[in-house]
C-alpha cells in the first residue's frame, strides 16, 4: 500500500491567495522554562481546505453540513497537466466521470511551488457539466476553484448542487489513477471553510 500526503504544508511565507499579505499565516511561539507553546493565527482557506457554500452563498449552509462520510472513500484523480488557462467542458467530457464521483485534477498548478496569478482552474461551463452529472465533489490543485469570472459562477454552481469543493492540493508526485481518499477538515462550526489534511492511499479497494 502506498501512501500520497497531498496536504499543502502551513508556514509563515507560504503561497497563500494573490500573494496578499493578510492571508499569510502566523505562528507565535512562546517558550518559559522548560514548556513550549505557539497559536496561529490564520485564513480558513489557507493551503489545502474545504470550502462550504456560505463562502460564495448568502446564508449558505456551513461547514458540519458536510458529511465526513463523503470526504472518505473512492476518488478519480485525472491528470490535466496539458490543459491552459482553464479546464473547460471539452477537458473533461471525455473522462471516465460517473455520478456520485469525487473526482481531483492534477494541473499545472501542482508543478508550481509560487502563487501564480495565472493558475489553472475550472470554467463555468465545466462546472455545468459534472454538476449536471452529478459528481460528488471536485478537489483542485489551485488555491481556488476559478478566477477572473465574474459572479464566482463555478463555485455558485457546484455549491447550488451539493457539489464539494476542496482546494490547494498539491499533486505533483501523483500518478493518475484510482484512489482511497481520507479528508479530514477541523472540525470547526458555522464557517466557510476548514484547513483539511488529505490522503490519498494506493491499493485499497474498500
Amino acid at each position: 500500500m502506498k501512501l500520497y500526503d497531498v496536504t499543502a504544508p502551513i508556514f509563515e511565507g507560504m503561497p497563500v491567495y494573490k500573494n496578499k499579505p493578510e492571508k499569510q499565516p502566523k505562528i507565535q511561539t512562546v517558550t518559559n522554562a522548560h514548556v513550549t507553546e505557539s497559536r496561529i493565527d490564520m485564513d480558513l482557506h489557507t493551503g489545502t481546505h474545504v470550502d462550504s457554500p456560505l463562502h460564495m452563498i448568502n446564508d449558505g449552509e456551513t461547514m458540519e453540513t458536510i458529511a465526513i462520510e463523503d470526504l472518505v472513500g473512492r476518488i478519480k484523480l485525472f491528470d490535466l497537466t496539458h490543459v491552459e488557462d482553464r479546464i473547460t467542458k471539452k477537458d473533461v467530457e471525455t473522462l471516465s466521470i460517473e455520478k456520485g464521483d469525487f473526482i481531483l485534477f492534477k494541473t499545472k498548478n501542482s508543478l508550481e511551488d509560487a502563487f501564480n496569478f495565472e493558475f489553472i482552474f475550472v470554467s463555468e461551463d465545466a462546472a455545468h457539466y459534472l454538476a449536471e452529472i452529478g459528481v460528488k465533489g471536485i478537489g483542485i490543485d489551485g488555491l481556488g476553484i476559478e478566477r477572473s469570472q465574474p459572479g464566482h459562477p463555478t463555485h455558485r454552481t457546484l455549491f447550488s448542487n451539493k457539489v464539494i469543493i476542496m482546494e490547494g492540493l498539491r499533486l505533483k508526485e501523483v500518478p493518475e489513477g484510482e484512489y482511497f481518499m481520507v479528508a479530514a477538515p477541523l472540525k470547526i462550526q458555522g464557517t466557510d471553510a476548514a484547513p483539511a489534511r488529505v490522503l490519498l492511499f494506493e491499493g485499497i479497494n474498500a
